[in-house]
């Protein structure tokens, strides 16, 4: 059986852990600084295992030793967002939370795929590529696929059809200016610029950018969860099962859609090793522009890196 490690127990790692456990995919193991609530939500996690019928033990640890022999490292570690907070404003923090991460994880799991999901995710996403010094292809953010979720969900809402008959994508950064494309995106195999007037898209594309920070104000304190380790486990899951899944994640770009140098959301057909290959979307100059656009502001915080 495969070995998931995951970094970080709080909301989203406790219920990502919960998530693959329960449905018997892999092996999980939860490390945490705090090593009492790992042990805590590991011990509760599993005696839950008799009511669900699911036997895969769920081990704790304050020690990245734990990451030995782990084939997916999932990094959710970091400060959360709080209510009037950007993921810019938690750049320098979560930094060197990456910076000891990373350490761990090449020390411990240096043949293992990583996925980031701290925040602000398309920064640490690079930051991550270039400590560890994996290839690309091993080391990539959730974010964009929560963000197509999102989507998703709000034009079936919308619409008053079932998530499965909405097809959705969101590229660009993981924040403000990520980029929704209404023109690609279709219910029942038809357009969705056929379905709504634009008054009514461009209502979608704002909620569903403005969605992450809503569910922080509602909340109070902290941020999703529920949501993130679904987006998690279909990244876990795609990889662990050996087939091949169109999922958009936050991947440093080398040329492609003329971008180099900077980690953000695209569509990448995902496998066993990974990201496989990352596809390119057929964007019109202004979606081109506002993609461009998005890269600008992730190198911009990149710029004030000190890796």
């Amino acid at each position: 059986m495969k070995k998931v490690a995951i970094i970080g127990a709080g909301f989203v790692g406790g219920t990502a852990a919960m998530r693959i456990a329960e449905s018997g995919l892999a092996q999980v193991v939860l490390v945490d600084v705090v090593e009492v609530l790992a042990r805590a939500k590991a011990f509760d996690m599993e005696d839950g295992r008799y009511a669900l019928g699911s036997d895969v033990r769920i081990e704790s640890a304050g020690d990245m030793k734990a990451l030995a022999e782990a084939d997916i490292v999932v990094v959710t570690a970091g400060l959360p967002r709080k209510p009037g907070m950007t993921r810019e404003d938690l750049l320098s923090k979560n930094t060197q939370i990456m910076k000891s991460v990373c350490q761990g994880i090449v020390e411990h799991a240096g043949s293992a795929i990583v996925i980031v999901v701290s925040n602000p995710l398309d920064v640490m996403t690079y930051l991550a590529y270039h400590l560890t010094g994996f290839s690309r292809q091993r080391v990539f953010g959730m974010g964009a696929n929560l963000d197509s979720s999102r989507f998703a969900n709000l034009i079936a809402q919308k619409l008053f059809v079932g998530i499965e008959h909405v097809q959705a994508l969101v590229i660009g950064s993981h924040g403000e200016t990520m980029l929704p494309l209404p023109r690609l995106a279709s219910v029942r195999g038809k357009p969705l610029t056929e379905l709504l007037d634009s008054g009514e898209i461009d209502d979608l594309v704002e909620r569903t950018r403005k969605r992450g920070a809503e569910i922080v104000s509602l909340y109070g304190s902290g941020s999703a969860y529920f949501a993130p380790s679904a987006a998690i486990f279909e990244i876990v899951r795609t990889i662990v099962s050996g087939s091949a899944k169109e999922i958009p994640v936050s991947v440093c770009l080398e040329g492609e859609y003329g971008l180099r140098d900077v980690a953000i959301g695209v569509p990448a057909l995902i496998g066993p090793e990974g990201v496989e290959r990352i596809l390119t979307v057929d964007l019109n100059d202004a979606e081109l522009q506002s993609l461009k656009g998005s890269a600008q502001s992730i190198k911009d915080s990149i710029g004030l890196l000190k890796i």
